[in-house]
């Protein structure tokens, strides 16, 4: 409906009105509470302003309210570090706003503080005196302009916060009355015309609602987490020989995590070894291994101390096996003959009586495949049997692979051309054959999920008895489906997602999958989706499909339940991050694992093995332990409030991380008080589910699920009480540790 030029002219008004009261509303939030209260403030001996924000308050404060011609001016600046885990580190400063006023001596105006350790304070005193050339240019100025007493007394009166708060409300809820009213009548309109329910206009009051009852209640919005700069602008204002002058610093603090350094005889070391994307089995004598890209691996007793089999699992294949296996792709790889072999997985073929390995032969223009090898021990030597799946033939390659076979024709089908090599678009719609994972699922089939960016991950069902592909088994072709590589479970468009896994763990299949880049400052990290099929569809905790069929920037994105990001623990040296290309197994005692490869901050592309706990929520999703695995059990009849109550260090895993500034969130403290309440960082409640080790925590305007159990701590030989917990509405993870210092 075309509205007339008088219904526009409102439209405007009441744009303009929304955006000046809006701005309005802006600027006084925007300003520091203790600041506006401290303009006025001014004691009978001096001037004193402070200004605060998350845990830091800083004090200035003259000696006097009046100095006469000559006089010095004493004054103080009182830093107060009310963090409770973290340190100011020490810094230079400025000051602004100081015409007229000149330092009484060469180092009589601090510019610099030094650290500052949590719960404590510094106080930097200085000597100013009045520059008299400016002052005197400022007095004859200010004659020139003078008002009225009356007049300039009214302008030197300040509107009080709360009246200004006050026209803002009264303003909007105007404003909302009026567009109600319009909305009405375009309502009444809309209708009459069959046009619709004028949902635009009830948008818009509803924005406008939302806003009011921000301005309303902004004494309680959710708590912010801590960031790691932040700046101070306390100020005082005072007469100098009989002009008005300020004093304004301005300080920018940049925070430093306050390590807890722990005794030597009190450390724990793991053996670790470097295993890039690494596929865990346990053997049927009890010990695990580890294989990887590049060929590498190991061996474990006890899921945290490792041994390296790097060069008995590379001297397993032997020259004819190399052959075979480079036979597809050989043309685009050089250096080291193991250095286009990514990420194996292995399983154990009973039918076969043999142990499979599944390996990605990675090439060039996405000519790639995955093949199969046998062994009669997990160690080796390994045959080469056959291929599974190619990806990146043309019309002069296709007859090279199975695709002949599967689709029942010697002519390539025109859509592997549509979106092919040669235009460089076959990442538009089909995968990369790398990255495979094969399982057994419930119902005895065994399948294998692979691919990577570009098409996606996909999914086929193979032959028990030979382990390679089930040629029986045919699939559509349609958006989420190929007849030659089979049903398409997640991905797609070129969004990040790799690695894909999956794992039954109870009730649920789980399918994890990298998204990011792999470096230390890509962003790698693990996303975790849920079905109560093997083959879908999978949905991540808020409903979100795994599928992707549009490019998106998914790495910091709330689509699948992320993990961990980047994290440092106090007692770490170095925080951990892009943690990626995980495998996960359920042991015979029923507890589920993820083994993840980690880089560190510590500016290489190093990179070791690591193996976390899982659980399930009570709403079964998966969250991981806070700490690396050291044989700790989840109690399932729970704890008491007393033995869970007390000081915690949390991480909040939020999503939005700069992770190409290798960022790795710190611990903040927060106390579990026994009457269910939360104090420190954050505030909330938190509650025990009775008889289970289930843990609900309210904080930061979010509520988290997870559990609770006793652990030690990464590194120490000091066990303590953890959390782990899933937001139920950001599926945001969050952990916490017992302080045991």
């Amino acid at each position: 409906m075309k509205m007339s030029g008088k219904e526009k002219r409102i439209h405007g008004l009441l744009a303009a009105v929304c955006f000046g009261a809006l701005v309005c509303f802006m600027a006084l939030a925007a300003r520091p509470v203790s600041s506006i209260a401290a303009e006025d403030k001014a004691a009978s001996e001096g001037v004193i302003s402070e200004a605060s924000n998350d845990g830091i308050t800083v004090t200035l404060e003259t000696d006097k309210a009046s100095y006469s011609a000559g006089e010095e001016i004493h004054y103080t600046i009182t830093i107060e570090n009310g963090k409770t885990l973290a340190y100011l580190k020490g810094a230079e400063f400025t000051y602004s706003n100081t015409k007229g006023l000149l330092p009484a001596a060469e180092d009589s105006m601090p510019a610099s503080f030094p650290d500052i350790q949590p719960g404590e304070s510094c106080t930097l005193s200085g000597v100013l005196v009045g520059d008299e050339a400016v002052l005197a240019v400022a007095a004859a100025e200010s004659a020139a302009v003078s008002q009225p007493a009356d007049s300039a007394a009214g302008a030197e009166k300040s509107v009080s916060p709360a009246v200004i708060a006050i026209v803002i409300i009264v303003v909007l809820a105007v404003v909302l009355a009026l567009i109600l009213i319009l909305g009405r009548r375009k309502k009444a309109q809309g209708t009459e015309n069959g046009k619709g329910k004028g949902k635009g206009t009830g948008g818009g009051a509803a924005a406008l609602a939302l806003l009011l009852a921000l301005c309303m209640a902004g004494e309680v919005l959710p708590v912010q987490a801590a960031t790691d700069s932040i700046t101070l602008r306390p100020y005082v204002k005072f007469e100098y020989a009989g002009q008005e002058v300020m004093i304004r610093a301005v300080i920018e603090f940049r925070m430093g995590q306050n390590r807890w350094i722990v005794d030597a005889e009190d450390k724990a070391q793991n053996k670790q070894i470097t295993c890039h994307d690494p596929s865990i089995f346990r053997d049927l004598d009890g010990v695990y291994y580890v294989l990887g890209t590049h060929i590498t691996g190991g061996r474990s007793t006890n899921l945290y101390d490792w041994v390296s089999l790097d060069n008995v699992i590379r001297e397993s294949y032997s020259l004819e096996t190399r052959n075979q296996v480079r036979a597809w792709n050989e043309e685009g790889n050089k250096g080291d003959w193991f250095g286009y072999l990514w990420a194996p997985d292995v399983i154990y073929n009973e039918t076969m009586g043999k142990y499979c390995i599944y390996l990605s032969a990675d090439g060039d223009n996405w000519k790639s495949n995955i093949v199969m090898l046998t062994a009669d021990y997990v160690t080796g030597p390994y045959e080469y049997v056959d291929s599974i799946v190619y990806s990146g033939f043309t019309a002069e390659t296709f007859g090279e692979t199975d695709a002949p076979k599967v689709l029942g024709t010697q002519e390539i089908p025109e859509r592997y051309v549509t979106n092919g090599v040669a235009n460089k678009k076959w990442g538009d719609m089909w995968p990369n054959c790398i990255d495979p994972c094969v399982f057994y699922a419930d119902d005895g089939r065994l399948l294998m999920a692979y691919g990577s960016w570009s098409g996606g991950i996909f999914i086929l069902e193979l032959d028990k008895e030979t382990g390679l592909r089930d040629y029986s088994v045919t699939y559509e072709t349609d958006i989420h489906s190929d007849a030659y590589f089979g049903k398409k479970i997640a991905g797609g468009a070129y969004a990040s997602g790799e690695a894909s896994y999956i794992q039954k763990i109870g009730d649920y299949y789980y399918l994890f999958i990298s998204y990011g880049g792999l470096e230390a400052a890509g962003g790698y990290n693990v996303r975790v989706f849920r079905s109560e099929r093997p083959d879908g569809d999978y949905v991540d905790a808020l409903g979100n499909t795994a599928y992707y069929d549009k490019y998106a920037l998914n790495i910091n994105q709330s689509v699948g339940v992320r993990l961990m990001g980047g994290y440092q623990w106090r007692n770490f040296t170095v925080g951990q991050v892009a943690q990626g290309h995980n495998s996960a197994f359920v042991d015979d005692d029923g507890k589920a694992y993820i083994v993840f490869h980690t880089r560190t901050t510590n500016g290489t592309e190093g990179h070791y093995l690591k193996l976390h706990q899982l659980f399930q929520t009570k709403e079964g999703w998966l969250v991981a332990a806070p700490y690396l695995t050291h044989g700790e059990t989840l109690k399932e009849d729970g704890y008491s409030a007393s033995e869970v109550a007390g000081d915690y260090e949390i991480i909040l895993h939020e999503l939005e991380i700069d992770y190409a500034g290798l960022e790795a969130k710190q611990p903040v403290m927060i106390t579990l008080q026994e009457d269910g309440s939360i104090t420190g960082e954050y505030t909330g409640s938190w509650s025990l589910e009775s008889g289970t080790p289930y843990i609900t925590l309210s904080l930061n305007g979010q509520n988290y699920s997870g559990v609770a159990l006793e652990m030690e701590v990464e590194g120490t030989v000091f066990k303590t009480m953890v959390f782990t917990a899933l937001g139920d509405e950001n599926q945001v993870t969050l952990w916490g540790s017992k302080c045991v210092e």
